[in-house]
């Protein structure tokens, strides 16, 4: 009787414990799965693009050049630190967002001006905490950013003066242009301070956006 008793304990444990493996596979994504896609229609939206069409008027191809939808952290990165934690966290503050527009010198491609197209998303108090953080970014290195209220239409003119003093390749930034410093030896341009702990603090709450005018 007792034997019998064993028999059906441990039977009751096997079918539990198999039912918990069962749970915890099911839960558990298939790595062997195949992962799906689709190819969006167009990469910039209707306002986006309207805009970059102003925007290759308004510039000299000869001396800059337009790229779209460029990575925040391939123009900006964290002073290095020799607190990996704090790097990190600032890294990740910038890795997930990227700029509606960068214009670069056409030779070098050193950016000169980075351009933001804002819709009505920007009111919103977790976007305004994301363009602060990035202006403040922009600002420490500086990087010129200019933020364009998006609307049906734009005049070259009115473009234009909002990008007056922003295009010219032959200021020196923080950025670039390295030929400056040969020229001016008693003009040094001040390195930047460390913008680990300013990148860390402002992206406490901050989500990545939608697409339609913002930096991600």
């Amino acid at each position: 009787m007792e034997g019998i008793l064993l028999f059906a304990v441990l039977g009751i444990i096997a079918l539990i414990v198999l039912k918990l493996l069962a749970a915890k596979s099911a839960a558990q994504p298939d790595s062997s799965a195949s992962l799906s896609y689709r190819k969006k229609k167009t990469l910039f939206t209707a306002a986006e693009r309207s805009f970059l069409g102003v925007l290759d008027q308004v510039i000299d191809p000869q001396q800059q050049r337009i790229f779209g939808k460029v990575r925040v952290a391939d123009l900006i990165e964290p002073n290095p630190s020799q607190n990996r934690s704090l790097w990190q966290r600032a890294f990740n503050a910038i890795s997930a967002k990227h700029f509606d527009y960068v214009i670069c010198t056409t030779d070098t491609l050193n950016p000169v001006c980075v351009i933001e197209l804002d819709d009505k998303s920007h009111n919103q108090k977790k976007r305004q905490q994301r363009d602060e953080l990035l202006e403040s970014a922009c600002k420490e290195v500086g990087l010129p950013l200019v933020r364009v209220p998006a609307k049906r239409g734009y005049k070259p003119e009115e473009v234009k003066a909002m990008l007056a003093g922003k295009l010219d390749t032959k200021t020196t930034s923080p950025m670039g242009n390295e030929n400056a410093l040969d020229k001016d030896k008693t003009k040094p341009t001040a390195k930047p301070q460390s913008s680990c702990e300013n990148l860390m603090n402002r992206n406490e709450g901050i989500e990545v956006g939608e697409i339609g005018g913002a930096v991600r």
